[in-house]
């Protein structure tokens, strides 16, 4: 990075995406001091603490619920808040004052800190922010073994590309992706009111080694975890076919963009960008299945349930055509690579992985 930053804080610190962050600054910046703050409520994130103290990154253990964990952890230049209770799922059937907490509460308690010390604040948002009843209402059709927009059509903030950052933002979209738009809101006036510089990634969905996936969140690792470790699996809504499709980014890709701009981050203070794998990077829960089993999956007979979850959505490409045409960045890794990737690690790390994954 051309613009070298002192101290880091990573919020989210053990989690998958905030960890593989932290290690990747550091990695790069060596003379950093990068903190990662945690409250390892997740399973299996506790792993993530002998990769983070060999990769010399200190990890705080605290909850950003609390400003005085934050506190704690001392001043910095860089807050990059990547903690979140990451499930669209969350708060249905039951309380959701967790969820408001991390999700909301926490990030202003992290954006209270950056104001405090005068940092920089880059916040990794989600595709989720997008409300649920639009993106069913897509005019989808089924091609093979995938659903896809027809050729050449389009409407307000979609097209062939995918979902720009033009979508309309009226309607429910979920517990999960309310807090998260609450709180791009807050960046948004926190930059405003008390001029903090600051970043805004609405992410699709992020992949790789590391990442603790389970059946509400996760699902590349889940998908492959069950092909080489066993246990069952199923299509899960949308008639139970197995058609609905997501983008994937490798989490080293998105880290790759962040590195771009925090190296002149004057240049792109206040951005808000959507962030995905793209049309290029997009797959079926069906499609997904056969990469499973080139990559040394066993078969396994997969179920269908043809009732879908309220907060499901059966169709979600990120149109990242604005981030590139801005940055020139791109996704670089391929879904067949990401699957490659998580499929090594789950066989090299089998006997610590198992028994949380399975």
């Amino acid at each position: 990075m051309r613009n070298q930053v002192k101290r880091v804080i990573v919020a989210g610190g053990a989690g998958f995406v905030g960890s593989s962050l932290a290690l990747s600054i550091k990695r790069d910046q060596p003379g950093s001091h990068v903190i990662a703050i945690d409250n390892l409520k997740r399973r299996g994130s506790e792993l993530a603490l002998e990769r983070l103290r060999a990769g010399g990154v200190e990890f705080a253990h605290g909850d950003i619920r609390a400003p005085e964990d934050l506190e704690a952890a001392g001043p910095c230049d860089l807050v990059l808040d990547c903690s979140a209770e990451p499930s669209v799922h969350a708060g249905y059937g039951g309380s959701p004052a967790y969820l408001i907490n991390t999700n909301l509460m926490g990030t202003v308690n992290c954006l209270e800190h950056a104001r405090a010390h005068g940092a920089a604040f880059v916040f990794v948002s989600t595709s989720r922010v997008y409300p649920i009843a639009p993106l069913r209402a897509l005019p989808l059709e089924v091609a093979g073994d995938r659903l896809a927009l027809p050729k050449g059509s389009s409407g307000p903030g979609w097209s062939e590309a995918g979902i720009s950052e033009d979508f309309p933002t009226s309607g429910a979209r979920s517990l999960y992706g309310a807090t998260k738009l609450a709180s791009e809101m807050l960046v948004e006036e926190y930059r405003a009111t008390y001029g903090l510089k600051t970043l805004v990634y609405r992410s699709g969905v992020l992949a790789g080694p590391w990442q603790m996936g389970k059946v509400d969140q996760g699902f590349m690792v889940l998908w492959a975890s069950r092909h080489l470790y066993g246990g069952k699996l199923a299509y899960m809504g949308f008639g139970g076919h197995g058609h609905q499709v997501r983008d994937v980014l490798h989490v080293d890709d998105l880290y790759d963009l962040i590195r771009l701009q925090l190296a002149d981050l004057d240049c792109w203070d206040g951005s808000l960008f959507n962030v995905g794998g793209g049309a290029a990077n997009a797959v079926s829960l069906r499609e997904l299945t056969a990469l499973c089993q080139k990559a040394g999956g066993q078969g396994i007979e997969i179920g269908g349930v043809a009732e879908t979850r309220d907060a499901d959505i059966p169709y979600y490409v990120t149109d990242h055509g604005r981030v590139t045409a801005a940055t020139g960045w791109a996704p670089t890794r391929s879904v067949e690579r990401i699957v490659d990737d998580i499929a090594r690690w789950l066989v090299d790390n089998r006997a610590r992985l198992e028994p949380i994954l399975r």
